[in-house]
C-alpha cells in the first residue's frame, strides 16, 4: 500500500559520528563479544555450517543447461545468472581484441551491514556464512548478502533475515547507500547495492550473526580468507573516521580528479558484443569445464552443494574457477603529511561506466608470462621488489557464490616521493578524496575497495 503521508524519521536509532566510529575502531577487545568469545563463535559456526562441495559434469547440473542454439549456460527459471560468450575490443591493456566467457547477472543485489549503538560504541552486525566457492567454508559476511533472485525466493528457499531493514530503511537511518560494481573482467555490468543502516535496540543477533566493533572486524581483516569480499566492499563505504584523512591538502584538487576520471571515460573505448558461448574463440567446451586453450585465465565448472545452514539445503550450479592467484597492490605515500593512494583508471569489459579506478597493480602474473617484458603490467616489478616491506599483505577470497577458490594477495606498500608516474592512467588521490568518491556509484572497483578497507584497518 502506498503511504498517504511522508514517513517520520526514526527516533530509535543513533547515527554514528566520526568520534564514535573512531572509538569503535579502537575497540579491539570487549564490546558485545570479547576476543575469546568471538573466536569461539566463529569456530562454532564453522562446525555448524559444514558444507559439501563436489565438482560434477555439466550434464549432472540440476536446472541448468546449455542452450541448443548459442551454447549459453542458463537456469531453467531464466533468473539467477547465465554464462555466455563476449567479444571485446579495447584500447586498454596489451591485447586489443579477444573473446571470453562472462557471467551475466543483470539484477541488482543487496549487500548491507546493520550498525547499532552499544554504550556509545557502534557495532556491526556480521554474519558467519558459508559459500560453495570459499576455500575454507565459513567467512565473515555482511548482515544481508542476497541477489534479487535470492530475496524474491526464486529458489523456493527460506526468507533472508533482516532483509526488510535494507529494502525499506527507516528515514534518517541510512549511513551509506551506493551502487557498486563487481569484477569487470568476470561479470557483465554486475552491480550491488552497498548499504550501511543504523538500527535500534529491537534488532538482535540471530544464531549465525554477531555484533562486532569496527576494531574487531579490522583485526579479522588481517587474517587470511576470513572477511569475505561482500563485507569488504561494504566496509569501504563506511564514512572515513580518521581525522588525518580530513585534511584539505591534496596533490590534485577535487575538480582535477573528477575531470581526469571523466576524460579517461570519454577517451577509453571498450566495445563488447554478446556471442554464443559455443562460438567463443580460443575456448574449449568439455564435459566438465569450459576452458581457455592455453590453460590461462579461468574455467567455467559445475559443482554440487549440500549445506545445512543455507536458504536451500542442496543445489547445483556453475562457478568460475580462476587459474592462479592474483596480485593486487596499492602504493601509499604522504604528501605534506596527508596519505595518498596511487590509483589507476582501468577499462574493463564488464564495467557500466567503461572506466573505474583500480589499485596501483591488479593482475594474475601467470596470465602475462607469455608476453614480452614491455607488455608486463605497470609497477609489477616495483611491487615485487618492495613487497617484503609491505604494511599489509594478506591472501583474501573473492565472491564465493560465483567463483570457486578465487584468491588474491592484497598488498599495501608505503613508498617515498620519488616514485614516478608511468602514464596518465595513474593519479595520486588523497584518502579524503577517496572517501568522497566512494559516496557515488561506480568510481572505485571492487579490488580497490578491498584495499581501501585494508588500509583503514591499519
Amino acid at each position: 500500500m502506498t503511504p498517504t503521508t511522508a514517513p517520520v524519521p526514526s527516533r530509535s536509532v543513533r547515527m554514528p559520528t566520526a568520534a564514535s566510529l573512531a572509538a569503535s575502531a579502537a575497540a579491539v577487545d570487549g564490546g558485545v563479544l570479547s576476543r575469546a568469545d568471538l573466536a569461539a563463535w566463529l569456530e562454532d559456526r564453522r562446525r555448524a555450517q559444514a558444507q559439501r562441495v563436489e565438482r560434477i559434469p555439466f550434464a549432472e547440473l540440476d536446472g541448468w543447461s546449455f542452450d541448443d542454439l548459442t551454447g549459453d549456460l542458463r537456469h531453467r527459471s531464466g533468473r539467477f545468472f547465465s554464462v555466455h560468450g563476449l567479444r571485446v575490443s579495447s584500447d586498454f591493456g596489451p591485447v586489443p581484441t579477444w573473446e571470453q566467457p562472462i557471467i551475466n547477472q543483470p539484477e541488482i543485489g543487496i549487500l548491507g551491514i546493520a550498525l547499532r549503538d552499544f554504550d556509545g560504541i557502534p557495532h556491526l552486525l556480521m554474519q558467519a556464512k558459508s559459500e560453495p566457492g570459499n576455500v575454507n567454508g565459513v567467512q565473515l559476511s555482511p548482515t544481508v548478502q542476497a541477489t534479487k533472485s535470492n530475496y524474491m525466493r526464486v529458489h523456493g528457499g527460506s526468507e533472508v533475515p533482516y532483509l526488510d531493514r535494507f529494502r525499506r530503511p527507516e528515514l534518517g537511518s541510512v549511513v551509506a547507500d551506493v551502487l557498486q560494481s563487481e569484477q569487470g573482467s568476470w561479470f557483465l555490468r554486475k552491480r550491488n547495492r552497498n548499504m550501511i543502516i543504523a538500527v535500534g535496540a529491537d534488532v538482535e543477533a540471530g544464531e549465525d550473526f554477531a555484533w562486532l566493533t569496527l576494531g574487531q572486524v579490522n583485526a579479522l581483516l588481517r587474517e587470511e580468507n576470513l572477511v569475505n569480499m561482500d563485507a569488504r566492499t561494504v566496509l569501504s563505504c563506511m564514512p572515513d573516521w580518521q581525522a588525518q584523512a580530513r585534511a584539505v591538502e591534496a596533490v590534485h584538487s577535487d575538480a582535477d580528479i573528477r575531470s581526469w576520471i571523466t576524460r579517461r571515460r570519454a577517451e577509453h573505448e571498450v566495445r563488447v558484443t554478446a556471442i554464443g558461448l559455443s562460438k567463443t574463440g580460443g575456448w574449449n567446451m568439455g564435459d566438465t569445464e569450459v576452458s581457455h586453450e592455453r590453460g590461462q585465465h579461468f574455467s567455467i565448472v559445475a559443482v554440487d552443494v549440500a549445506s545445512a545452514r543455507r536458504e536451500v539445503r542442496a543445489w547445483s550450479q556453475p562457478l568460475l574457477k580462476p587459474h592462479g592467484t592474483g596480485l593486487t597492490a596499492l602504493f601509499v605515500r604522504r604528501w605534506r603529511g596527508v596519505p595518498h593512494v596511487l590509483l589507476r583508471a582501468r577499462a574493463e569489459p564488464g564495467f557500466v561506466s567503461v572506466v573505474e579506478l583500480g589499485p596501483t597493480l591488479q593482475c594474475t602474473p601467470e596470465n602475462y608470462a607469455h608476453l614480452p617484458a614491455g607488455l608486463q603490467p605497470a609497477y609489477l616489478d616495483e611491487v615485487l621488489a618492495r613487497r617484503a616491506g609491505a604494511v599489509y599483505d594478506v591472501k583474501l577470497s573473492e565472491e564465493g557464490g560465483r567463483f570457486l577458490h578465487a584468491q588474491n594477495h592484497y598488498v599495501v606498500i608505503e613508498v617515498d616521493d620519488d616514485l614516478p608516474l608511468v602514464s596518465d592512467e595513474f593519479r595520486w588521490v588523497s584518502l579524503r578524496q577517496v572517501d568522497e568518491l566512494l559516496r557515488y556509484d561506480h568510481h572505485l572497483n571492487v579490488q580497490a575497495r578491498t584495499l581501501i578497507a585494508a588500509w583503514r584497518s591499519l
